[in-house]
């Protein structure tokens, strides 16, 4: 073995004499930040959990909720925040002065009027403070924060120019199909 322990010594010499402490600490530090910025940019799907919505925000006293201010509008059966529609934006877009998040939560949603489930993906608007203004939790196919992408209670602003979280929007990602 001593031939073994003189070439990993020789080898090991040699490699501390090209590159310092100072260079293998920057490097590492430059991997990580690099895989900080990579993470926050992946998309989470949750229609596999959310496909139990069904049925979400389908009736008030029998009649189909359409109102989209309202916390049981069928398209927000997987929200959590405040309505951008509420807060000087629209169902499908941020109020002005502020930004779509780059990642979002997708929930599934069955709209009452024509009995089809809908792919609806929750971007939230960020930039400015939070709206203050109707507050909806649905959580429908939520689960623990230790199951990250299958939790709305995060700040999906994290990825963005800013992370002030200030409303969310609900945009209809395309039609489930059944399997």
């Amino acid at each position: 073995m001593n031939w073994f322990d003189a070439a990993f010594e020789r080898s090991a010499r040699a490699a501390a004499q090209r590159t310092s402490r100072r260079s293998a600490i920057a490097r590492l530090g430059r991997m990580l930040l690099g895989a900080s910025v990579a993470l926050p940019v992946l998309p989470f799907d949750r229609s596999a959990h959310a496909a139990n919505a069904h049925g979400a925000g389908a009736a008030k006293g029998g009649k189909v909720q359409t109102d989209d201010k309202q916390c049981d509008y069928w398209k927000y059966c997987g929200v959590d925040g405040f309505l951008c529609s509420c807060c000087g934006g629209t169902v499908n877009s941020c109020p002005p002065g502020t930004e779509p998040s780059k990642v979002s939560w997708i929930g599934t949603c069955r709209n009452p009027a024509d009995g089809k489930d809908y792919l609806i993906s929750y971007f939230d608007c960020c930039g400015k403070s939070a709206c203050g203004r109707c507050l909806c939790n649905t959580n429908i196919g939520e689960r623990p924060a230790y199951r990250i992408t299958l939790h709305n209670d995060i700040n999906w602003c994290m990825g963005s120019t800013s992370t002030m979280f200030h409303c969310t929007t609900s945009l209809i990602v395309g039609v489930a199909e059944k399997s």
